[in-house]
């Protein structure tokens, strides 16, 4: 027999036929007509190869192969039945779950302090598991083998769901002393010495070259708009690094300002509005289609929602 060849609902005619013993009574259960359920009461003959139901002096009574059958089935659409209801709501007080997040260096750093404290508090048995950029790609997120990444894109598959959390404007950090003007002028910025921190997208990065200023990013596209060029001693892909430079060797990183506001209020440290125009940039929260109504996950994307206020 092809299961592809059998219809569900002559399953259901089944299991009402042999609970009513009359054709009749069992269309008005399933509200189809009388000749209706005659149809499926001869569909059912020729599937099962068996009368299923004879008439007998004690009115319609089932074949021995039927009342066989009967409980297998009404097993199979029960279960079918309770696998097709809605899924619990998630309890997030009881949860164990491990959720696997990607996030950028500078997403994590900013969003990951208010969304630890927001997590501890509703779901204490919960644990976050935050993956790099280079751990993942776009397939680990469409296959849910992750459950969101949260980052800077450019451009995204279709099929993607997604929410913008914030946008940023760009700050300059370094050191109190560093013989910066004050305000900080253009002059200025082209004059000193810069660390390069990475817009990190997915899949393992390459070496950087000064003079492609294309794959420089936001920063250096910004002062080619206006024909400049600024003197990059240090390359990284880490802001929590760049930041640290910033301090110790009177470096300058200019970098998105939430980023930079972590240290603003640190001894030493100095931010800057920068001297010329930089676009904003939006950070995104992407996650798989195949997860979108999951109820553990609607959770931890209004939690990340919440977190991202607090940023």
């Amino acid at each position: 027999m092809n299961l592809a060849n059998i219809d569900l609902n002559l399953l259901v005619a089944f299991d009402v036929l042999l609970r009513e013993k009359n054709v009749s009574r069992a269309a008005a259960q399933l509200n189809i007509t009388q000749p209706a359920m005659s149809s499926n009461l001869k569909r059912l003959r020729l599937l099962l190869h068996d009368p299923v139901l004879v008439r007998t002096s004690d009115g319609m009574q089932p074949t021995e192969k039927a009342r066989k059958l009967a409980p297998k089935l009404k097993k199979i659409l029960h279960d079918l039945t309770d696998a097709l209801q809605k899924v619990d709501s998630f309890n997030p007080q009881a949860s164990h779950r491990l959720f696997r997040i990607m996030a950028s260096d500078y997403a994590a750093s900013t969003l990951l302090p208010p969304l630890l404290r927001l997590v501890n508090e509703q779901a204490p048995g919960i644990t976050l598991d935050i993956m790099t950029p280079s751990d993942v790609d776009f397939v680990d997120v469409e296959n849910g083998k992750i459950d969101m990444a949260i980052n800077h894109f450019e451009k995204l598959p279709q099929s993607f769901h997604q929410k913008v959390l914030w946008q940023d404007s760009f700050s300059c950090l370094t050191h109190s002393d560093n013989p910066l003007p004050n305000p900080l002028t253009l002059e200025g910025y082209l004059r000193a010495k810069h660390v390069w921190v990475s817009k990190t997208g997915f899949g393992v990065g390459v070496g950087m070259n000064p003079k492609d200023v294309q794959k420089l990013g936001w920063v250096d596209e910004a002062l080619a708009s206006i024909d400049q060029k600024r003197d990059i001693k240090l390359f990284t892909r880490n802001y929590q690094v760049a930041m640290q430079l910033a301090h110790d060797d009177n470096l300058v990183a200019t970098l998105p300002s939430k980023a930079a506001n972590i240290y603003a209020h640190r001894p030493n440290y100095r931010v800057e509005k920068p001297p010329f125009a930089i676009p904003d940039i939006e950070i995104k929260m992407i996650w798989s289609p195949l997860i979108h109504h999951e109820p553990s996950h609607i959770w931890l994307r209004q939690q990340v929602i919440e977190a991202a206020k607090l940023v």
